[in-house]
């Protein structure tokens, strides 16, 4: 017997799927706005600080990368209370992990892109008398961002496609809300397929700007880090 689809149900809901979809960029664009400078701090320490500091950043970002996403979300959601008394609702622990997490991967992708400029440019900039931290801000930086930006993008794009796993603390994104409906209404298929179409239109939005942007740089003579 074929199934009937009725999707007449979810879009009464819709409101909740769009609210949804909005708390999933909230998640994603905090972490990405926390994440991003953090990464970068974290990428100049592992470069360039002293071994008291280089070894520890390392073995953090090493740690950030390597551990599964939910297991630091679940550790800040229900440890800090138990541990040193912190409540932190959903929200406050969706951004503080995805947050820490995505600065990891992004001080990797900055340390790529800075040591992929050439030494020369070091170099240069010393014999005009420009010391590391201004020809870092000045010379290196610059150069190495337009090299990562794309890199960057990437990221962002499995940023938003990890947080999905907040829904397991029960903050109200995209798939908790398509959850709830889908319980509601016994319409898991028209439920799931409405939300997997709202993610699919984000995302594949995000990806035509990176291409664009991969080929921009392609043409300008720019080479990308991954």
């Amino acid at each position: 017997m074929g199934y009937e689809w009725d999707f007449a149900i979810v879009f009464r809901d819709f409101d909740l799927l769009l609210l949804g979809l909005v708390n999933t960029l909230k998640v994603t664009g905090l972490a990405l706005l926390f994440g991003v400078p953090l990464g970068l701090g974290l990428a100049l320490m592992r470069l360039y600080g002293n071994w008291p500091i280089r070894i520890p950043v390392g073995i953090i970002i090493e740690f950030l990368r390597s551990t599964p996403p939910i297991a630091q979300l679940f550790w800040f959601f229900f440890a800090l209370p138990i541990l040193i008394g912190v409540e932190i609702d959903p929200f406050g622990a969706s951004v503080l992990t995805f947050s820490l997490q995505s600065s990891a991967f992004f001080a990797e992708v900055f340390r790529g892109g800075i040591i992929s400029i050439d030494r020369g440019q070091w170099e240069a900039a010393k014999a005009i008398g420009m010391d590391r931290n201004i020809t870092l801000t000045r010379v290196i930086l610059p150069q190495a961002v337009k090299r990562m930006i794309p890199a960057f993008l990437e990221r962002a794009i499995e940023l938003m496609k990890t947080t999905t796993l907040v829904s397991t603390i029960s903050y109200s994104d995209l798939l908790f809300q398509a959850n709830s409906i889908a319980q509601s209404t016994y319409r898991s298929l028209e439920v799931f397929s409405v939300a997997a179409a709202l993610y699919f239109i984000v995302i594949f939005a995000c990806s035509i700007g990176v291409r664009r942007i991969e080929r921009f740089m392609a043409r300008t003579g720019e080479s990308t880090a991954h």
